[in-house]
């Protein structure tokens, strides 16, 4: 009966492994690039930012401007037609002449920012893309934590009814049945725990790919990278990563909003030109024209250009504290990687297997009554632990090395 139970647990994830939610790792980047949130809302960003040079290029557009004057309620407004009314009319037309370089600062700026939106867009592909790669390892993990959970209630199952069978005859004493059927309910935890946290891995990828309402199918058929391989053959540099560049282009951008916020003590000319029908007692037809200038009497525009000052310096300063972070994060991601390849080398050439081999000689001993229960059960649970701790540093060294290999595929694409 256990077998079967054993089986039909099985069947699922055999039948999700030949259906539609089967995935490679290749299979999930595909998924991601055509549905990831992320990506849109990086790409409406650089949308924005192209629209901002767009604006920052157009001329101040002209003013136009009809007044009337010289209305009179008591003596009346006159008969006939507008022209014959007597109130007088002035038609204007002003137009506003930047001076200063005030237009070529603004788009030089506006540049810089969209350069840097469009390398944010290649940073948050990076740093999403990284986000899925360790989702999908994650659900590798949780699909193979569940297979031995599987296996190691079962095994308990199938140990505790062996047991019982032979309490009734007196070959075992209560205190063996009772110790062997605590640890099934506990292994039976473990086996409820292991199909939590597959729901949350494939939840979690599920959200990355657009798949949500197929997250129960979800099933990662991905091998995991081989650790005898080089893992530092690509190298990481620093000088093509797109969050660096973004904010040294942010930069370039403060530094422009510096120069046209010094370039506001340039004054610009407002020029205009006017046309006027004066009809109180003779009609009369004049022109006109004139210019005005801002008259800087109460400020010259020290907040904005103290303001454009400090947003400089914040801009370069964060420019230097990226720089320094991402020198740590390069040699940090280097460490990670080599430690979890070390404890992955490690795990494969003898822990697994000689925990494996204590476990089986231990089974073999205690069927032939040369070694007792809590020995048994206390190879059986160091044997689980090493499986599991396997599993995780395979799946740690999968992110590391992922991770450490990100900056180069980025780019090689480039």
């Amino acid at each position: 009966m256990s077998r079967l139970i054993f089986c039909l647990l099985l069947l699922p994830a055999l039948a999700l492994a030949q259906g539609a939610g089967s995935l490679s790792l290749k299979d999930a980047e595909s998924l991601w690039r055509e549905h990831s949130r992320e990506l849109a809302l990086a790409r409406v960003a650089l949308a924005g930012a192209e629209a901002d040079v767009r604006t920052a290029g157009q001329a101040p557009n002209p003013a136009l401007s009809l007044d009337v004057s010289s209305i009179s309620p008591w003596s009346g407004y006159g008969a006939g037609g507008w022209k014959d009314k007597k109130v007088d009319n002035v038609l204007r037309v002003e137009q506003l002449i930047e001076r200063g370089g005030k237009r070529d600062l603004r788009v030089k700026g506006a540049e810089a920012r969209r350069e840097a939106a469009s390398l944010d867009l290649s940073a948050t592909g990076r740093l999403q893309l990284a986000m899925l790669r360790r989702a999908y390892f994650d659900l590798l993990l949780a699909q193979e934590k569940l297979k031995l959970a599987a296996e190691t209630a079962d095994l308990y199952a199938r140990t505790l009814e062996v047991a019982e069978k032979r309490l009734k005859v007196g070959d075992v004493a209560p205190v063996d049945v009772s110790r062997m059927s605590i640890d099934k309910a506990r292994a039976d935890n473990d086996l409820r725990l292991a199909r939590g946290d597959l729901e949350q891995a494939r939840l979690a990828l599920a959200y990355l790919i657009g798949r949500e309402n197929e997250a129960q199918a979800l099933q990662a058929n991905e091998s995991w990278p081989n650790p005898n391989q080089d893992p530092l053959a690509e190298n990481v540099s620093l000088d093509k990563r797109p969050d660096l560049a973004a904010a040294k282009l942010r930069m370039n951008a403060a530094e422009a909003d510096r120069d046209l916020a010094r370039a506001l003590r340039t004054r610009d000319v407002t020029i205009g030109a006017q046309y006027e029908h004066t009809n109180q007692s003779t009609p009369v037809n004049s022109y006109g024209v004139g210019i005005s200038v801002p008259i800087f009497l109460w400020h010259s525009h020290e907040g904005e250009i103290q303001r454009a000052e400090a947003d400089y310096d914040a801009a370069r300063l964060t420019y230097e504290q990226q720089r320094a972070l991402a020198t740590g994060q390069v040699g940090q991601a280097r460490s990670t990687l080599l430690a979890a390849r070390d404890r992955l080398l490690r795990m494969q050439s003898g822990l697994l297997g000689d925990a494996e081999r204590v476990a089986k000689a231990a089974e073999l001993a205690y069927g032939k009554g040369a070694m007792g229960l809590m020995d048994l059960l206390d190879a059986r649970r160091t044997l689980r632990q090493v499986q599991i701790e396997a599993a995780t540093a395979r799946a740690d060294y999968a992110k590391a090395l992922s991770d450490w290999q990100l900056q180069a595929e980025y780019e090689r694409e480039k």
